[in-house]
């Protein structure tokens, strides 16, 4: 009885954890194929306006909740239902307060308001409103989840998500005024509050207990730790953005956010492969198999690294017709800047937060990533300075080989295995080598046959002669 009960389960987690999984990439697919609409139906410099918007809230995002949603999943599946709703209410009380303290921030009534959100000043109200309501209504995007109501989170979330996206490529389509995709986005995020304030009073209730100091004050010290390191880690990711935002032009910023995209694609395959691997990693470290579980985290990256190489080396050399065609050739600026990006995510095949989250190593990391900020920042403003829009992307790629090194060494020392031996480094080696001479001999030919073509014609041919080359060369080493 208790085996077949445990069958139930199981297959009901995986359900559960496919439903999620779905809506995520629901989710990340609509907010990628959105601005292939927008930025045929804007102007530069709005479409600039509107991924300013999105980097604000991107940015305030990674600090204003804290963590709080988070630590939902610990507190209220353990808890009886006046618990659950304490936790619940204290969680929404703060993410109000957070809410209204990033609203000002991004208010022209914020008399430090920092110089690169000043083109959004003309907005007026709208803007610290929609900030403080995004922040509150986040609530939504975890609270279904913690109740385990995976069906009511699919629904909410995309639903949430195709409003957002028709509304604002409706708005971008008839008008072309963004002031009148901000006033759509708030229909949205009401939308989205309305629902919150829906399921809470539906499912916890809106009575008392709204508050509990010491309640409160054992959740946010559970949360605050992680919270603060995922801020640094936010806005680390963000910083070389603020810094193309502070010295370029809106058009200019707008072709910068173009070549960002790369990474978000770079960092769905990376999460996708390491939350694979990451359960079996963590028996074999509970088991005190530490070489086993390097082992598996190396046998992931090298996977990832032969889904990955081959697509960066071509998205390299083939990066100004990739963006003409993809974004128009109003963002041709965003060639190089994706170039400098690609060099940077070469480090990010070797995954390295599983590992520190099950050799405990939050606090290590903590520091790194405020020293790395602090790096990132620092060079891409010296970077831009003297190199232009590609120099603002500099920071971010120093801050990742930075990061990996300090890391890899501090795992190297906690578990007593040599650095060179915690990943497989000649396959990985060998892998970017077959990529990177397959993206050339790729981009030689297609220059010389089809140079004066249209770029689908000119990647067209690339990409038959990368497919083939890059064959033969792992064909040949696997026949040896």
């Amino acid at each position: 009885m208790s085996s077949a009960s445990g069958a139930v389960s199981l297959s009901r987690l995986k359900r559960r954890a496919l439903s999620i999984g779905a809506v995520k990439a629901f989710d990340h697919a609509m907010q990628f194929l959105l601005p292939l609409v927008l930025v045929r139906c804007l102007d530069t410099a709005t479409f600039g306006e509107y991924r300013l918007l999105w980097l604000a809230v991107g940015t305030i995002m990674s600090f204003a909740t804290l963590n709080m949603c988070g630590t939902l999943y610990y507190f209220v599946p353990r808890s009886e239902p006046q618990r659950k709703r304490l936790y619940v209410h204290q969680t929404l009380i703060f993410l109000a307060l957070s809410g209204l303290a990033c609203g000002f921030f991004v208010s022209p009534a914020n008399p430090l308001l920092p110089a690169p959100i000043r083109p959004l000043e003309q907005h007026g109200a709208v803007l610290p409103v929609f900030v403080a309501l995004w922040v509150i209504a986040s609530l939504l995007d975890r609270l279904p989840t913690v109740d385990e109501r995976i069906a009511w989170q699919a629904y909410a979330t995309v639903g949430v998500s195709a409003m957002r996206v028709v509304l604002t490529a409706a708005g971008a389509w008839f008008t072309g005024d963004f002031h009148v995709m901000l006033w759509l986005l708030m229909a949205v995020v009401l939308t989205k509050t309305g629902l919150l304030a829906y399921y809470v009073g539906r499912r916890h209730g809106l009575g008392r207990p709204w508050f509990e100091w010491s309640t409160f004050s054992e959740q946010f010290r559970h949360s605050a730790p992680l919270g603060l390191n995922a801020a640094f880690y936010g806005f680390r990711g963000n910083a070389d953005q603020w810094v193309a935002a502070s010295f370029f032009s809106l058009t200019s910023f707008a072709a910068f956010s173009v070549a960002a995209v790369v990474g978000q694609l770079v960092h769905i395959l990376r999460q996708s492969v390491m939350e694979s691997f990451l359960p079996s990693m963590s028996r074999l470290q509970a088991a005190g198999n530490v070489r086993g579980m390097l082992e598996m985290n190396s046998r992931g990256n090298v996977m990832v690294g032969r889904l990955l190489y081959p697509g960066l080396a071509f998205v390299f050399v083939f990066a100004p017709e990739l963006v003409t065609m993809v974004y128009t050739a109003s963002y041709s600026e965003a060639a190089p800047v994706m170039r400098v990006y690609i060099i940077g995510m070469l480090a990010s095949v070797v995954e390295m937060g599983s590992l520190v989250m099950l050799l405990r190593q939050g606090t290590y990391v903590l520091g790194v990533t405020a020293v790395t900020l602090a790096v990132s920042i620092a060079v891409s403003w010296i970077a831009a300075h003297f190199f232009g829009l590609p120099g603002a992307a500099a920071g971010s790629v120093l801050a990742l080989y930075l990061d990996r090194l300090l890391v890899l060494r501090r795992v190297a020392r906690q578990t007593g295995i040599a650095l060179r031996q915690l990943q497989d480094w000649r396959t990985l080696a060998t892998q970017l080598a077959f990529a990177a001479v397959s993206g050339l001999v790729a981009w030689f030919i297609a220059e010389r046959l089809a140079g004066g073509a249209a770029a689908p014609m000119r990647v067209a041919a690339g990409g038959a002669v990368f497919a083939l080359g890059y064959a033969a060369l792992y064909l040949r080493r696997s026949a040896r």
